[in-house]
């Protein structure tokens, strides 16, 4: 039950949370692990795995936090073209850390369950109660600010109003809780937050950013459970994480998102 419940709370997270920065920065390429929020997970977990210093999740979140504080302040100064070359330069550093964590190992079996966690997987292995109940509590937060600010997203996005440098930062605060939700406990899951938001927007022309966090939702619910239901049932005996197998799975929306694209003149 509790592997659904997070298909369920990834497929909405990550999509929303994609969608959001696709607004806040008018761009289709706007994605939860731009500003290297992923590789922040990734140094956070590697690090609590290899030193014990608390859960894997807890360390996951801690870094991410202070990856998105940094990109906080940084929001407050520049613009939003600089902030997503930043982000890059960033998440190239901190992922730089956590390989040099990662080499560093004490043994085979820390390695392989912090591969296992970064290739996502809906197991929970050694996520403990208190995790859960965290991870609940972000996710509640991230989309109760997600729906409150729906409005304004929508109005940046459209050009009629523009959001401040700390409307900016705060909404990425609050996109980090809603995405570091699934990101803590299942690991980074790609595609999803950034195919899905523009797949949605392929197949509805509408605006409003609630149309979006329907129909994302919906699709990422959709496309995450047939790869949980493939990795647990059609696995022909071999581990496949979730990460590879809905990239392979994902294929035929990609070349379906860059076909329509290409028939409305935009690629």
């Amino acid at each position: 039950m509790l592997s659904l419940l997070y298909v369920i709370l990834s497929g909405i997270a990550l999509p929303v949370g994609g969608i959001q920065m696709q607004y806040l920065w008018r761009n289709q390429l706007g994605d939860v692990y731009s500003l290297g929020l992923g590789s922040a997970a990734c140094l956070g977990a590697a690090a609590a795995t290899m030193s014990g210093w608390c859960s894997l999740t807890v360390g996951s979140f801690f870094c991410t936090l202070v990856c998105t504080l940094i990109c906080f302040f940084v929001t407050l100064k520049i613009s939003t073209r600089n902030l997503i070359t930043f982000g890059i330069i960033f998440g190239t550093f901190i992922g730089s850390l956590g390989t040099i964590v990662v080499t560093n190992a004490p043994n085979g079996d820390l390695l392989k369950q912090y591969y296992l966690w970064g290739a996502a997987n809906f197991r929970l292995e050694g996520v403990t109660t208190g995790d859960i109940i965290f991870s609940l509590c972000l996710f509640a937060g991230g989309l109760a600010a997600a729906i409150w600010s729906a409005g304004k997203l929508t109005k940046h996005f459209r050009g009629e109003i523009e959001i401040s440098n700390l409307g900016k930062a705060l909404s990425l605060l609050m996109i980090m809780f809603l995405v570091t939700s699934a990101v803590s406990i299942c690991g980074p899951i790609g595609f999803i937050s950034l195919g899905v938001p523009n797949l949605s927007r392929t197949v509805c022309r509408e605006i409003d950013i609630r149309y979006h966090y329907l129909i994302s939702s919906v699709m990422g619910i959709g496309l995450l459970l047939i790869t949980y239901l493939v990795v647990e049932y059609v696995s022909f005996g071999i581990y496949l994480p979730i990460s590879a197998t809905m990239a392979i799975i994902a294929l035929p929306l990609t070349a379906l998102l860059f076909i329509k694209g290409a028939n409305r003149g935009e690629a």
